[in-house]
């Protein structure tokens, strides 16, 4: 389970295996968590997680969005 980014308390990550899924990321934050999609950012599911903190993970989901691809480009393609 590679570790993208740890930044203001949220953990950005991905699942070792899926590769088959279109190109996501996981978000954690305390007890709650969220899967974005990451062309175009789309938030796919989210549980217990408060709206002011899911605003601020897609926001920075956005703002990293090219690293994020690229990260899950190379794990993934090789």
């Amino acid at each position: 389970m590679p570790t993208l980014l740890l930044i203001e308390g949220f953990r950005f990550f991905f699942y070792s295996n899926e590769g088959s899924e279109p190109p996501h990321v996981h978000v954690e934050y305390g007890d709650g968590t969220a899967k974005f999609w990451l062309q175009p950012v789309a938030l796919v599911e989210v549980y217990d997680m408060k709206q002011q903190t899911l605003r601020q993970a897609r926001l920075l989901v956005e703002q990293h969005q090219a690293a994020f691809l690229e990260k899950w480009n190379e794990y993934f393609s090789s």
